[in-house]
């Protein structure tokens, strides 16, 4: 008998703090919360399926290659962050099983055989499953970020979860590049009490809430664009019915940034 798989909505850090003594310091209660996760989920994924905010396309593409590469996709770090490699396997026989369900549900998709892991995915994945053992796919977001078509991909892919497949929005719930230190402490610890209040309200409530973000405290100034928050309503949708937990939490990144972690299920 496959457990049930619970989902995710993860604040992957920034850039390759894995491989960075002092952002890996800053950020060690997220590293503790990621290290974790595979204790809460008490068995090994078959695979894992991860919709990560540095991936978006026209429409929802799904990772189909079965060694995928790397994408080094951030600047201003040490020569040797790009030449790091998480050498997963991928899944093309989930990739195509993924695209059969989205198709299903109406949902817009094609398999990419060339799209290599993010650091949105490969960075939260070193301290998860640091073997790099487990099979693992990204699907896309979809460009222009409607909250109900990110749901709608989630509950497309809720029937992974009875095979084995641990499903992870990857982003980050405050993200705004040019607002991070002291100046971000006030909005971000504004919004993410309203995120924390509407992922602990009754199911059907949260989802109301959710569609209407951009009216949250300091919503747009803690999401200038919301890349980083969308991969939420893919999470929530796969679990749409069930119970959240905040799984990390911390008042004080990159400065002054509150940002959290939930778990469905």
């Amino acid at each position: 008998m496959t457990t049930r798989m619970p989902t995710y909505f993860i604040s992957h850090g920034g850039g390759p703090w894995p491989w960075l003594p002092d952002m890996r310091a800053m950020l060690k209660s997220l590293e503790v919360s990621l290290a974790n996760m595979p204790k809460e989920i008490g068995v090994t994924p078959k695979a894992i399926l991860m919709i990560s905010g540095h991936w978006e396309e026209n429409d929802f593409a799904v990772m189909s290659s079965p060694a995928p590469g790397m994408v080094y996709d951030y600047g201003g770090f040490p020569p040797f962050t790009y030449q790091i490699k998480y050498a997963a396997p991928g899944a093309p026989a989930l990739a195509k099983r993924v695209a059969d369900l989205l198709t299903a549900a109406g949902l817009p998709t094609h398999l990419d055989g060339e799209r290599g892991f993010d650091h949105g995915t490969f960075a939260p994945m070193q301290v998860m499953y640091p073997d790099a053992d487990v099979p693992l796919l990204q699907v896309s977001m979809r460009h222009g970020y409607d909250v109900e078509e990110h749901l709608a991909l989630g509950r497309a892919l809720a029937p992974l979860r009875d095979e084995g497949v641990l499903i992870v929005g990857s982003g980050l719930s405050y993200h705004n590049l040019r607002l991070f230190g002291p100046g971000a402490k006030e909005p971000s610890a504004a919004f993410d009490a309203w995120l924390d209040a509407a992922m602990m309200a009754d199911p059907a409530t949260r989802v109301a809430q959710l569609k209407a973000w951009e009216q949250a405290p300091a919503a747009r100034i803690c999401h200038p664009r919301e890349d980083h928050l969308i991969p939420l309503m893919a999470a929530v949708g796969a679990a749409e019915g069930e119970v959240a937990t905040r799984v990390y939490h911390d008042a004080n990144v990159f400065g002054g940034v509150t940002a959290s972690s939930y778990r469905f299920g």
